[in-house]
């Protein structure tokens, strides 16, 4: 079972009190609609799994090692989509204790991941925009290892294994973060 957005959304702001964190989640689930679009999966589906992915990071933020793991159990409890809550435990190998192995679960650490690095090139533009922002910018912000140092390139290099080059993967996410800008406040 997948829940209603309005639903998912309720459940995202009753966890997550950070708007940075709520304008990421929204941003991953842009970017994982936009991937289900491209790959022929289930737009819902992917985009459930993008919205809620985090949804535990402030009960866990000390203990990295439990991200993902917090999530599974609410999300199991409402009896959603195991589909769904597999990808999110999977977005943080470190809790899982497995490497990533199918699309599903690299798209959404690829997906999600990007995100940071967008809107990390967004913030350097004078305007601040995500719709500023070309893939060749992101392409180039990817080799330089000290501009957004946290976010983790070989995550971002999931989008092969996803059949999309980096050019394709950081145009698709560029759009779908463009499209819900103003939620994102860029």
């Amino acid at each position: 079972m997948l829940l209603p957005r309005k639903d998912a959304l309720q459940l995202l702001r009753k966890y997550i009190t950070n708007e940075r964190t709520i304008a990421h989640s929204l941003a991953s689930e842009a970017v994982l609609r936009a991937l289900a679009r491209r790959l022929g999966h289930d737009v819902e589906q992917w985009g459930q799994a993008g919205l809620l992915h985090d949804l535990d990071s402030e009960i866990t933020q000390d203990e990295p090692e439990r991200h993902g793991l917090e999530t599974s159990r609410i999300l199991l409890e409402l009896g959603l989509d195991a589909e769904v809550v597999d990808a999110i435990v999977m977005h943080n190998e470190l809790a899982a204790g497995k490497p990533r192995e199918i699309e599903f679960q690299h798209a959404l650490a690829a997906g999600e991941t990007i995100t940071g690095l967008i809107t990390a090139t967004a913030l350097v533009y004078p305007d601040k925009k995500v719709g500023s922002v070309k893939p060749k910018s992101v392409v180039k912000r990817m080799k330089e290892k000290a501009f957004a140092a946290s976010v983790n390139r070989e995550t971002i290099m999931e989008c092969e294994k996803l059949g999309l080059g980096m050019d394709e993967f950081a145009a698709l996410s560029i759009a779908a973060m463009a499209e819900i800008a103003d939620e994102l406040g860029l």
